[in-house]
């Protein structure tokens, strides 16, 4: 299935998870990092059991430092 990570389309498994997901694009779960799915926000909590479907439009965020 294909999924839209950031405007980047990602051949993936069927069922494949937020988490593994970050692996398979090589960004690992870590602070400062915020995902949503088709516009909505979903909890670094539930990023393990969190499939994503197919046409899935994901947005990956992350926290910079600066001023």
């Amino acid at each position: 299935m294909e999924v839209l990570v950031n405007n980047k389309l990602y051949a993936v498994q069927h069922g494949i998870t937020i988490a593994a997901l970050l692996q398979f694009i090589q960004l690992p779960a870590q602070k400062g990092i915020a995902v949503a799915v088709n516009n909505q926000v979903i909890p670094k909590t539930s990023w393990d059991h969190r499939p994503l479907s197919a046409a899935d439009s994901i947005t990956i965020i992350r926290a910079t430092q600066g001023g």
